[in-house]
Protein backbone atom coordinates (compact mmCIF):
# COMPACT_ATOMS: atom_id res chain seq x y z
CA UNK A 1 0.00 0.00 0.00
CA UNK A 2 1.52 3.20 -0.60
CA UNK A 3 0.15 7.06 -0.90
CA UNK A 4 -0.20 7.23 -4.75
CA UNK A 5 -2.86 4.10 -4.40
CA UNK A 6 -4.75 5.33 -1.35
CA UNK A 7 -5.13 8.92 -2.91
CA UNK A 8 -6.51 7.28 -6.19
CA UNK A 9 -9.24 5.68 -4.20
CA UNK A 10 -9.68 8.77 -2.16
CA UNK A 11 -10.20 10.51 -5.12
CA UNK A 12 -12.67 7.82 -6.71
CA UNK A 13 -14.49 8.49 -3.68
CA UNK A 14 -15.21 12.03 -3.55
CA UNK A 15 -15.48 12.42 -7.56
CA UNK A 16 -18.05 8.90 -8.15
CA UNK A 17 -16.29 7.68 -10.94
CA UNK A 18 -12.65 7.18 -12.23
CA UNK A 19 -12.72 9.26 -15.32
CA UNK A 20 -12.92 12.38 -12.92
CA UNK A 21 -10.35 10.60 -10.19
CA UNK A 22 -7.91 11.30 -13.23
CA UNK A 23 -9.23 14.87 -14.10
CA UNK A 24 -8.69 15.74 -10.46
CA UNK A 25 -5.71 13.80 -9.80
CA UNK A 26 -4.50 14.89 -13.52
CA UNK A 27 -3.44 11.12 -14.65
CA UNK A 28 -4.85 8.72 -17.03
CA UNK A 29 -7.84 6.75 -16.26
CA UNK A 30 -5.77 3.93 -16.85
CA UNK A 31 -3.43 4.17 -14.39
CA UNK A 32 -6.45 5.75 -11.25
CA UNK A 33 -8.29 1.86 -11.94
CA UNK A 34 -4.68 0.26 -11.60
CA UNK A 35 -3.58 2.25 -8.47
CA UNK A 36 -7.18 0.60 -7.29
CA UNK A 37 -6.44 -2.79 -8.05
CA UNK A 38 -3.38 -3.00 -6.71
CA UNK A 39 -4.43 -1.20 -3.81
CA UNK A 40 -7.64 -4.13 -3.11
CA UNK A 41 -4.37 -6.45 -3.58
CA UNK A 42 -2.38 -4.86 -1.05
CA UNK A 43 -5.76 -4.16 1.68
CA UNK A 44 -6.82 -8.14 0.82
CA UNK A 45 -10.36 -7.28 0.12
CA UNK A 46 -12.58 -5.07 -2.74
CA UNK A 47 -13.22 -1.68 -2.00
CA UNK A 48 -15.44 -1.48 -5.35
CA UNK A 49 -18.09 -3.48 -7.39
CA UNK A 50 -18.01 -3.26 -10.82
CA UNK A 51 -21.51 -2.79 -12.17
CA UNK A 52 -21.72 -2.21 -16.14
CA UNK A 53 -18.83 -0.41 -16.30
CA UNK A 54 -19.04 1.96 -13.12
CA UNK A 55 -17.36 1.71 -9.58
CA UNK A 56 -19.97 1.27 -6.55
CA UNK A 57 -17.73 1.23 -3.14
CA UNK A 58 -18.40 -2.24 -1.43
CA UNK A 59 -19.09 -2.07 1.79
CA UNK A 60 -15.67 -2.43 3.75
CA UNK A 61 -14.66 0.38 0.82
CA UNK A 62 -17.16 2.95 2.43
CA UNK A 63 -15.30 1.69 5.79
CA UNK A 64 -11.72 2.39 4.77
CA UNK A 65 -12.90 5.17 3.09
CA UNK A 66 -13.67 7.15 6.75
CA UNK A 67 -10.04 6.95 7.78
CA UNK A 68 -8.82 7.26 4.36
CA UNK A 69 -10.75 10.89 4.49
CA UNK A 70 -9.66 11.35 8.05
CA UNK A 71 -6.19 10.68 7.71
CA UNK A 72 -6.79 13.77 4.51
CA UNK A 73 -7.67 16.02 6.49
CA UNK A 74 -4.91 15.64 8.68
CA UNK A 75 -3.03 15.64 6.13
CA UNK A 76 -4.62 19.31 5.36
CA UNK A 77 -4.24 20.51 8.67
CA UNK A 78 -0.39 19.65 8.53
CA UNK A 79 -0.15 21.96 5.40
CA UNK A 80 -1.74 24.32 7.45
CA UNK A 81 0.66 24.49 10.24
CA UNK A 82 3.25 24.10 8.06
CA UNK A 83 2.44 27.60 6.26
CA UNK A 84 1.84 29.00 10.22
CA UNK A 85 5.44 27.49 11.30
CA UNK A 86 6.89 28.98 7.88
CA UNK A 87 5.75 32.53 8.39
CA UNK A 88 5.40 32.76 12.05
CA UNK A 89 7.16 30.34 13.98
CA UNK A 90 4.65 28.15 14.83
CA UNK A 91 1.63 26.61 14.21
CA UNK A 92 -0.51 27.36 16.75
CA UNK A 93 0.09 28.64 20.40
CA UNK A 94 -1.62 26.27 23.47
CA UNK A 95 -1.96 27.70 27.22
CA UNK A 96 -3.57 26.47 29.89
CA UNK A 97 -4.40 28.37 32.99
CA UNK A 98 -5.82 27.72 36.14
CA UNK A 99 -9.67 29.17 36.60
CA UNK A 100 -8.60 32.50 38.38
CA UNK A 101 -6.79 33.64 35.77
CA UNK A 102 -8.50 31.75 33.07
CA UNK A 103 -11.46 33.92 32.72
CA UNK A 104 -10.18 37.55 33.46
CA UNK A 105 -6.29 38.01 32.56
CA UNK A 106 -5.52 35.72 29.91
CA UNK A 107 -8.02 36.92 27.63
CA UNK A 108 -7.00 40.05 28.23
CA UNK A 109 -3.40 38.48 27.22
CA UNK A 110 -5.15 36.91 24.02
CA UNK A 111 -6.46 40.15 23.05
CA UNK A 112 -3.20 41.85 22.98
CA UNK A 113 -1.50 38.82 21.08
CA UNK A 114 -3.85 38.49 18.33
CA UNK A 115 -3.68 41.92 17.78
CA UNK A 116 -0.27 41.20 17.20
CA UNK A 117 -0.97 37.78 14.93
CA UNK A 118 -4.09 37.52 13.87
CA UNK A 119 -3.47 34.61 11.93
CA UNK A 120 -2.27 32.83 14.69
CA UNK A 121 -4.62 29.23 15.89
CA UNK A 122 -4.82 29.71 19.76
CA UNK A 123 -6.42 27.05 22.46
CA UNK A 124 -6.89 27.98 26.02
CA UNK A 125 -7.35 25.51 28.15
CA UNK A 126 -9.06 26.46 31.69
CA UNK A 127 -8.11 23.43 34.33
CA UNK A 128 -7.39 23.02 37.91
CA UNK A 129 -3.05 23.25 38.75
CA UNK A 130 -2.62 19.63 38.42
CA UNK A 131 -4.07 19.06 35.33
CA UNK A 132 -2.32 22.38 34.08
CA UNK A 133 0.79 20.94 35.34
CA UNK A 134 0.53 17.61 33.56
CA UNK A 135 -0.60 19.31 29.74
CA UNK A 136 2.34 21.35 29.82
CA UNK A 137 4.79 18.54 30.92
CA UNK A 138 3.01 16.05 28.18
CA UNK A 139 3.93 18.61 26.09
CA UNK A 140 0.79 19.03 24.42
CA UNK A 141 0.23 22.53 25.58
CA UNK A 142 3.13 25.13 25.81
CA UNK A 143 2.40 27.54 28.15
CA UNK A 144 0.79 27.34 31.64
CA UNK A 145 -0.26 29.10 34.88
CA UNK A 146 -0.96 27.36 37.55
CA UNK A 147 -0.74 27.57 41.56
CA UNK A 148 2.53 27.49 43.47
CA UNK A 149 1.26 24.23 44.97
CA UNK A 150 2.27 21.76 42.49
CA UNK A 151 4.96 19.94 42.09
CA UNK A 152 7.45 21.78 39.04
CA UNK A 153 9.76 18.88 38.69
CA UNK A 154 10.35 18.64 34.68
CA UNK A 155 8.88 22.19 34.43
CA UNK A 156 10.67 25.12 33.84
CA UNK A 157 8.69 27.98 36.15
CA UNK A 158 8.88 31.47 37.71
CA UNK A 159 7.13 33.22 39.42
CA UNK A 160 4.32 35.03 37.60
CA UNK A 161 2.08 37.07 40.27
CA UNK A 162 1.48 37.50 44.11
CA UNK A 163 -2.10 39.52 44.26
CA UNK A 164 -2.97 40.14 47.54
CA UNK A 165 -6.34 37.93 49.19
CA UNK A 166 -9.57 40.56 49.02
CA UNK A 167 -12.59 40.33 50.77
CA UNK A 168 -15.80 40.05 48.83
CA UNK A 169 -19.26 40.66 50.23
CA UNK A 170 -22.95 40.81 49.31
CA UNK A 171 -23.46 44.62 48.96
CA UNK A 172 -24.63 45.87 52.12
CA UNK A 173 -22.91 43.49 54.21
CA UNK A 174 -22.42 45.01 58.19
CA UNK A 175 -18.35 44.32 56.91
CA UNK A 176 -18.84 46.78 53.49
CA UNK A 177 -18.10 50.49 55.19
CA UNK A 178 -14.56 49.23 56.68
CA UNK A 179 -11.93 50.46 55.25
CA UNK A 180 -10.08 46.82 55.98
CA UNK A 181 -11.78 43.95 57.37
CA UNK A 182 -9.80 41.63 59.12
CA UNK A 183 -9.54 38.76 60.68
CA UNK A 184 -11.42 39.15 63.67
CA UNK A 185 -14.18 40.90 61.85
CA UNK A 186 -14.68 37.17 60.11
CA UNK A 187 -15.15 35.35 63.32
CA UNK A 188 -18.59 33.62 63.45
CA UNK A 189 -19.56 35.17 60.14
CA UNK A 190 -20.80 33.33 57.22
CA UNK A 191 -17.71 31.78 55.68
CA UNK A 192 -16.87 31.03 51.86
CA UNK A 193 -14.12 28.85 52.08
CA UNK A 194 -11.59 28.05 48.90
CA UNK A 195 -10.72 23.91 49.23
CA UNK A 196 -9.09 22.45 51.63
CA UNK A 197 -5.38 21.47 49.50
CA UNK A 198 -5.53 25.29 48.94
CA UNK A 199 -2.28 26.68 49.61
CA UNK A 200 -3.81 30.07 50.62
CA UNK A 201 -6.75 28.28 52.38
CA UNK A 202 -4.13 26.80 54.40
CA UNK A 203 -2.26 30.23 55.49
CA UNK A 204 -6.08 31.30 56.18
CA UNK A 205 -6.01 28.82 58.86
CA UNK A 206 -2.95 29.83 60.30
CA UNK A 207 -4.21 33.67 60.52
CA UNK A 208 -7.60 32.89 61.53
CA UNK A 209 -5.82 30.69 64.73
CA UNK A 210 -3.38 33.54 65.43
CA UNK A 211 -6.39 36.11 65.88
CA UNK A 212 -8.74 33.10 67.64
CA UNK A 213 -10.90 33.99 64.92
CA UNK A 214 -13.57 31.24 63.76
CA UNK A 215 -15.38 32.12 60.55
CA UNK A 216 -18.26 29.50 59.94
CA UNK A 217 -17.65 27.51 56.45
CA UNK A 218 -20.81 27.34 54.81
CA UNK A 219 -19.70 26.57 51.17
CA UNK A 220 -16.12 24.88 50.01
CA UNK A 221 -14.87 25.70 45.61
CA UNK A 222 -11.79 25.57 44.24
CA UNK A 223 -12.59 28.56 42.40
CA UNK A 224 -12.50 32.00 43.47
CA UNK A 225 -15.04 33.38 40.99
CA UNK A 226 -17.42 30.89 42.45
CA UNK A 227 -16.28 32.39 45.96
CA UNK A 228 -17.28 36.06 43.91
CA UNK A 229 -20.87 34.38 42.60
CA UNK A 230 -21.78 32.75 45.96
CA UNK A 231 -21.08 36.43 47.88
CA UNK A 232 -23.26 37.49 45.32
CA UNK A 233 -26.36 35.31 46.15
CA UNK A 234 -25.61 36.84 49.53
CA UNK A 235 -24.12 33.34 50.96
CA UNK A 236 -21.41 34.68 52.77
CA UNK A 237 -17.94 36.35 52.64
CA UNK A 238 -14.99 35.00 51.09
CA UNK A 239 -10.98 35.95 50.93
CA UNK A 240 -10.66 35.69 46.94
CA UNK A 241 -8.18 36.27 44.06
CA UNK A 242 -8.39 39.98 43.04
CA UNK A 243 -7.59 38.98 39.15
CA UNK A 244 -10.65 36.53 39.29
CA UNK A 245 -13.21 39.00 40.71
CA UNK A 246 -12.56 40.91 37.91
CA UNK A 247 -16.12 42.36 36.73
CA UNK A 248 -18.32 41.47 39.97
CA UNK A 249 -17.98 44.77 41.93
CA UNK A 250 -20.55 46.01 38.91
CA UNK A 251 -22.75 42.84 40.03
CA UNK A 252 -23.35 44.13 43.36
CA UNK A 253 -20.46 42.66 45.10
CA UNK A 254 -18.04 44.48 47.88
CA UNK A 255 -14.59 44.26 47.97
CA UNK A 256 -12.23 45.24 50.71
CA UNK A 257 -8.44 44.68 51.35
CA UNK A 258 -7.46 42.28 53.95
CA UNK A 259 -5.56 42.89 57.07
CA UNK A 260 -3.25 39.73 56.77
CA UNK A 261 -0.69 38.95 54.07
CA UNK A 262 -2.29 36.57 52.76
CA UNK A 263 -1.34 36.20 48.99
CA UNK A 264 -2.68 34.27 45.81
CA UNK A 265 0.55 32.69 44.27
CA UNK A 266 0.60 31.77 40.61
CA UNK A 267 3.33 30.04 38.37
CA UNK A 268 4.36 30.64 34.77
CA UNK A 269 5.31 26.89 34.23
CA UNK A 270 6.73 25.41 30.80
CA UNK A 271 8.81 22.43 29.31
CA UNK A 272 12.44 23.36 29.71
CA UNK A 273 14.04 20.77 27.27
CA UNK A 274 12.09 22.84 24.47
CA UNK A 275 13.17 25.77 22.94
CA UNK A 276 10.69 28.68 22.75
CA UNK A 277 9.53 30.16 19.88
CA UNK A 278 9.13 33.67 18.61
CA UNK A 279 5.42 33.21 19.26
CA UNK A 280 5.76 31.40 22.77
CA UNK A 281 7.73 34.58 23.67
CA UNK A 282 5.66 37.25 22.86
CA UNK A 283 2.55 35.61 24.18
CA UNK A 284 4.87 35.17 27.54
CA UNK A 285 4.98 39.30 27.16
CA UNK A 286 1.20 39.36 26.57
CA UNK A 287 0.81 37.56 29.79
CA UNK A 288 3.04 39.54 31.95
CA UNK A 289 1.28 43.03 30.34
CA UNK A 290 -2.26 41.53 31.19
CA UNK A 291 -0.58 40.91 34.57
CA UNK A 292 0.43 44.99 34.89
CA UNK A 293 -3.05 46.38 34.17
CA UNK A 294 -4.95 47.54 36.59
CA UNK A 295 -8.22 45.20 37.66
CA UNK A 296 -11.54 46.19 36.95
CA UNK A 297 -12.91 46.65 40.54
CA UNK A 298 -12.72 49.46 43.00
CA UNK A 299 -10.29 50.24 45.91
CA UNK A 300 -8.02 47.04 45.20
CA UNK A 301 -4.97 46.91 42.61
CA UNK A 302 -3.45 43.87 42.03
CA UNK A 303 0.36 43.25 41.93
CA UNK A 304 2.68 41.49 40.22
CA UNK A 305 5.21 39.23 41.30
CA UNK A 306 6.42 40.33 44.59
CA UNK A 307 4.33 43.05 45.75
CA UNK A 308 1.12 43.74 47.42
Amino acid sequence: MNFRQVEAFRAVMTTGSASRAADLLQVSQPAISRSVIELEKATGFALFDRIRGRLVPTAEGQLFFRDVDSAFQGLDRLRDSAARIRDFGTGDIRIASLAALGSTLVPRALRLFREKHPSIAVTLQVAGSAAVRELVVSSRFDVGLAADEIDVTGLGHQLFATPKAVCAMPAGHRLSERTVVTPGDLHEEPFLALSPEDTVRRKLEQVFQHAQAKPRVVAETPNSATVCALAMEGLGVGLVNPYAADGYAARGVVFKPFSAAVHFRTLLVFRPDLPKSRIVRDLTACLLSARNERANFPDVRVGAAGTD
